[in-house]
């Protein structure tokens, strides 16, 4: 067990140095999707409403955590696998499952909480309605963790890019829109509202927008969060040693 940091950091090292040699270029695709929702949503839609741009930025660092952990982690296991077939050579040392797991996730989750952190600064820049707090970080840490597992999930049941964006286009593209990022889920009719409700991103975006406003945390959303992490952490550890991939 105590050799499972060291291997996620060998898992993860060339995706590092890729994001290290890349890191300009990995910034402006981070950033280039949550600026945009918030120039198009926070300033567009309310003519600069304070009040309404202090709502939505918790709700763009969720969408913004949600789009770079997913597609940072499925992407890369999709070419390692399909194209390079260099993830069944890493499949074959000997390591951990969680190493590997955890490992392909790394990038990620730095993309995705830090991608957020930015964002977070231009909005307390924009509006005195936001604050920094120590459950907002671990907010945006654990949806980082959670989006990049289930990226890594549709990396390895993904049989071709197409699948992939197909992916992509049902399930990442809706959330980011319907989950109470730019507007309240209640608004919904009640159906799909509960529907919209058991998503991850809704929770995630509901404990963004409570802790950066310095409200109480709600602690059934973290539960769901947590057990979202758990099935889409299982999922990845099942196809893995079961070689569903």
């Amino acid at each position: 067990m105590h050799n499972i940091p060291s291997e996620i950091f060998r898992v993860a090292y060339g995706d590092l140095c890729y994001m290290k040699h890349n890191l300009v270029q990995t910034l402006v695709s981070t950033l280039v999707g949550p600026l945009l929702y918030l120039l198009a949503f926070g300033y567009g839609m309310r003519a600069g409403d304070t009040e309404y741009i202090a709502y939505v930025i918790p709700g763009i660092i969720a969408i913004s955590s949600m789009n770079s952990g997913f597609s940072s982690s499925s992407q890369k296991i999709v070419i390692q696998r399909l194209f390079h077939s260099s993830f069944d050579e890493l499949i074959l040392c000997p390591m951990h499952t969680s190493s590997v797991i955890f490992g392909k996730c790394l990038m990620g989750i730095i993309r995705g909480f830090v991608g957020g952190l930015i964002i977070l600064g231009l909005g307390m820049l924009l509006t005195p309605g936001l604050y920094l707090t120590v459950w907002l970080l671990l907010a945006m840490l654990i949806s980082s963790i959670m989006f990049s597992l289930l990226g890594v999930a549709a990396g390895l049941l993904a049989n071709s890019t197409p699948t992939l964006m197909m992916f992509n286009s049902i399930i990442i593209l809706p959330m980011s829109f319907m989950c109470g990022t730019l507007f309240d889920v209640s608004a919904l009719p009640p159906v799909v509202s509960a529907i919209v409700w058991a998503l991850p991103l809704s929770h995630t975006t509901a404990i963004m927008r409570a802790t950066a406003d310095c409200l109480p945390v709600d602690y059934l959303s973290v539960a769901v969060i947590l057990i979202y992490i758990v099935a889409f952490y299982s999922i990845c550890h099942i196809v893995i040693r079961k070689k569903l991939y």
